[in-house]
C-alpha cells in the first residue's frame, strides 16, 4: 500500500485545515510514493521509538505529536529531533503525525477518552468557526437529481447526523452564447430562457476542490455558473474538547479513582470536591486549561484535562471540579484510535502498537 492512500484516508477523517496555527501535522518525514508493509504506532517519534521502528522492520511511524515544531536549520544531531530525523531517513522510515487536527475531529482523541470513561451523549465541547462553505449552483430542472447526486457523493450535504441535505428553489435563468459555444438547450446567439433548479448545499472546507470537480463533471452546461460562500457557522463536528454524560451519576471521589485507574495515572491534580454527584463530564485531551470556561459555560461537573498551572486552579471558583491527569496519560490511548480505523479501511500491512515509554514524566 502506497504511503499517499494511507496518509489520504487518515486525512478525510481528521482534516489538516482543523489544526491549530501553531501545529505541524501530517507528513514529517517520508515519501508519498513508498510502499508501506508494517506501520508502527505511538504517541511521540522520539529516537528510541524510531529505534524500534528499523529493530521491527517498519517504514511508517504513525504518532500522535509532531516530531518537528519549529524549522530546522541543520542536521547535525545535537538533540534527539535531529537525531530521531535522521535516524528515519537513514533507514528509509517515514514519519507521520496527526495532532490538533486529531483532537479537532469529532472521531478522534477527545472521543476515544469518552469511550474510555463511559460517557453517552457526546458532543464538542467548543466547535470552531470558518470551516464550512456553501455552495450555490444552477441547473435545468430534468438535470437537477443528476447534479445533487454528485454533490451528495463528493461529500457535500452533510450537517451533524444528516446527508445529502439542500434546499432547492424553481426560476428560471437566462444567457447569450456566442457563436464559438454549443448550447446544451437553446440557440447560440439568441438570448434563452430555461426553467431550472438554484440548489444550496453545504460542505467543509477541505473537500471544495474535489467538488467542484464532481459539479462539472455532472453538469450538463458548457459553462457552469456556481457560487463558493464562506460561513462562519460554528462546525457541530470539529472543534476543541468533548462534553458527555455518565449513564448513572457518581460520587466525586470514587469517579476520581476509576479516572486515575482507567488512565494509568500516577497522580491526579484537582480542586475541591463539590459534595455533588457527578453526571456531566467535560474532556480534553492534552493541555486543555483554555477550555476552562467553556466546561463551566456547559454545566459540567467536572473537567478533565493536564497542563493546568497553579493560579488556573483558582479559576474553577467552586462552579466545577478541575481534574489535572497529565499530558501523556489523557492522550495515551490515541494509538488505539489509530490501530482502529486503519484495521476497519487496510489489511494488507502490519499494525504494531509501540513498546517504548515515552512519556518524559516521572512520579516517585
Amino acid at each position: 500500500m502506497k504511503l499517499k492512500f494511507i496518509t489520504s484516508y487518515l486525512e478525510s477523517l481528521a482534516p489538516p485545515s482543523y489544526q491549530e496555527s501553531y501545529d505541524n501535522t501530517g507528513l514529517i518525514a517520508g515519501n508519498p510514493d513508498w510502499e508501506i508493509s508494517k506501520v508502527l504506532l505511538c504517541i511521540d517519534s522520539t529516537e528510541e521509538v524510531v529505534k524500534e521502528a528499523v529493530q521491527k522492520k517498519c517504514n511508517l511511524i504513525i504518532a500522535h505529536h509532531p516530531i518537528i515544531f519549529k524549522g530546522i536549520k541543520k542536521l547535525t544531531g545535537r538533540n534527539y529531533v535531529e537525531r530521531a530525523v535522521m535516524l528515519a531517513i537513514k533507514n528509509d522510515i517515514a514519519i507521520y503525525c496527526m495532532h490538533t487536527n486529531l483532537d479537532n475531529a469529532y472521531i478522534g482523541v477527545n472521543k476515544k477518552i469518552c469511550e474510555k470513561l463511559g460517557l453517552v451523549h457526546t458532543e464538542i465541547l467548543a466547535p470552531k468557526k470558518q470551516l464550512l462553505k456553501k455552495l450555490i449552483t444552477f441547473c435545468p430542472l430534468n438535470d437537477a437529481e443528476k447534479v445533487r447526486d454528485a454533490l451528495f457523493a463528493a461529500g457535500a450535504g452533510v450537517i451533524g447526523d444528516y446527508t445529502e441535505t439542500s434546499y432547492n428553489t424553481e426560476g428560471f435563468g437566462t444567457f447569450k452564447g456566442s457563436e464559438a459555444t454549443q448550447p446544451y438547450v437553446g440557440e447560440k446567439g439568441k438570448r434563452h430562457h430555461e426553467k431550472e433548479i438554484k440548489i444550496e448545499t453545504i460542505f467543509q472546507a477541505p473537500i471544495e476542490h474535489s467538488l467542484v470537480e464532481a459539479l462539472l463533471e455532472a453538469h450538463p452546461y458548457e459553462e457552469v455558473a456556481y457560487d463558493i460562500i464562506p460561513l462562519d457557522n460554528y462546525h457541530p463536528r470539529a472543534g476543541s474538547g468533548m462534553v458527555g454524560e455518565l449513564p448513572v451519576p457518581a460520587d466525586e471521589k470514587a469517579f476520581l479513582q476509576t479516572v486515575k485507574k482507567t488512565f494509568r495515572a500516577g497522580c491526579v491534580r484537582h480542586t475541591h470536591f463539590r459534595g455533588r454527584k457527578i453526571q456531566k463530564v467535560a474532556v480534553c485531551g492534552g493541555s486543555g486549561s483554555f477550555l476552562l470556561p467553556d466546561a463551566i459555560h456547559a454545566e459540567a461537573d467536572i473537567f478533565i484535562t493536564s497542563d493546568f498551572k497553579y493560579h488556573d486552579f483558582f479559576d474553577a471558583e467552586g462552579k466545577i471540579i478541575i481534574a489535572d491527569i497529565g499530558h501523556y496519560e489523557s492522550e495515551q490511548f490515541t494509538t488505539e484510535l489509530f490501530y482502529e480505523v486503519l484495521r476497519k479501511n487496510f489489511d494488507n500491512f502490519a499494525l504494531l502498537f509501540s513498546e517504548t515509554n515515552t512519556n518524559p514524566v516521572n512520579y516517585l
